[in-house]
């Protein structure tokens, strides 16, 4: 039997191997696109690649809201377990697919099963975690994120050894197997929602929603997190979804070797970066309110000089050193975006709030990917992927001037 008092810790462990499998599944594409295109003939326009890639971001933003409504209305076990069931599932079905049309429209599926995803588990961790662990737990959880994105990029070598449907079919059914240990060992904890609809009747329940919506969106710091956090998410889309392709192009390497040098890069430097960062954050917040707020300007002023030489770096040392000090801030500025909501949104609408925030980080890096897509057909990658750092700096600022918290949590 595990123990209560240890269980806030299983539950890191076991939805560290969720959102490893959201990653993974999601990433691989972006590096099996060498393979697929022997098949598929739409996807030797990286244009089209692009498409493909953004369709899944625009339907996964648009659901992010509802998403983080439904997991502070209902129960976040079983939520958790669909959303894994379903998108496992679409990664199966991926190896099923002859066509680009296939392929785009389960890539949109995909969207919508794992944006049900995030609001539910970080909020569900928040909840099972105290000011004094909190980024800490975050961190943690959010390095199955990043060993996910390292895994998915050795997607391409998989397809290179075996076939890109046989790593569809194994990548898919691992989540879905995993779907049903998690029925026997995750446990929920009760919404706001859920605590009311117990006292209250039915149709009061709707008077709280109403209202909650409306204290929100009436929260400044809110919209001033949901900003930086957008801003903030551009260069992280466009490494997720293009570094592969600029290793590449700026080392002259097959995608074979390029996707698992740049997704390890990231990886292994962003696991460093979360734990550091929830570490250095729990700590800092005991003495000073402020003191999520700046580790996590520290991790992003640390991307900065990242983006520039990832741009405009064509040798193995200057290119992979910036993909390590940039995945070392990221991982810091990670670590902290929920536990700052929770200085300033009350838990019962933090589902709702990173919701929000997941939608407009989304939506950019939809724009984003697009955009760089277009670019590298026009052999401007490096120099676009430079130029984001400009747009760091933007929100780093907002960051650190409009933001300030009275307290360590908002209950």
């Amino acid at each position: 039997m595990i123990k209560e008092k240890n269980y806030p810790w299983v539950l890191v462990g076991l939805l560290w191997v969720v959102a490893l499998l959201n990653y993974m599944d999601r990433q691989m594409l972006s590096v099996m696109k060498p393979t697929m295109q022997l098949n598929i003939a739409e996807l030797n326009s990286a244009t089209n690649f692009g498409y493909l890639m953004a369709i899944f971001l625009w339907v996964y933003g648009c659901m992010s809201p509802v998403s983080g409504f439904i997991a502070d209305k209902f129960n976040r076990k079983w939520l958790i377990i669909l959303s894994l069931f379903v998108w496992s599932g679409v990664t199966f079905s991926m190896g099923y697919a002859t066509t680009y049309n296939q392929v785009y429209w389960l890539r949109a599926i995909m969207g919508v099963s794992e944006a049900l995803y995030i609001p539910a588990g970080l909020s569900l961790i928040a909840d099972f975690h105290s000011s004094k662990t909190r980024s800490l737990a975050i961190g943690i959880h959010m390095t199955g994120f990043y060993a996910g994105q390292a895994l998915g990029g050795f997607g391409a070598t998989a397809a290179a050894a075996y076939s890109w449907q046989t790593t569809f079919h194994y990548f898919g059914l691992t989540g879905m197997i995993y779907s049903l240990v998690l029925i026997l060992f995750l446990r929920g904890k009760k919404t706001q929602a859920e605590k009311i609809s117990e006292d209250l009747p039915i149709s009061s329940d709707k008077l709280p929603t109403v209202k909650g919506l409306a204290i929100l969106f009436a929260n400044i710091s809110f919209w001033v997190i949901v900003f930086y956090f957008a801003v903030a998410s551009i260069p992280g889309w466009a490494c997720k979804n293009w570094l592969p392709t600029l290793f590449a192009q700026n080392l002259n390497i097959s995608m074979a070797k390029a996707g698992p040098v740049s997704t390890i890069a990231i990886a292994a430097s962003s696991f460093i970066g979360v734990i550091f960062g929830g570490i250095l954050s729990d700590k800092w917040v005991q003495k000073n309110a402020k003191g999520r707020i700046y580790t996590s300007v520290i991790g992003l002023g640390l991307t900065i000089p990242s983006l520039l030489l990832m741009g405009f770096g064509h040798t193995f040392y200057a290119v992979a050193g910036a993909a390590v000090c940039f995945g070392l801030g990221y991982g810091i500025f990670d670590a902290n975006n929920m536990p700052i909501l929770c200085q300033f949104v009350a838990s019962r609408y933090r589902g709702t709030a990173y919701g929000i925030m997941n939608m407009t980080g989304v939506f950019a890096g939809a724009v984003i990917t697009g955009i760089l897509g277009k670019s590298s057909d026009a052999g401007n990658l490096g120099k676009d992927f430079a130029m984001l750092a400009g747009i760091v700096l933007l929100a780093l600022a907002a960051q650190l001037y409009f933001l300030r918290p009275g307290e360590k949590d908002v209950v």
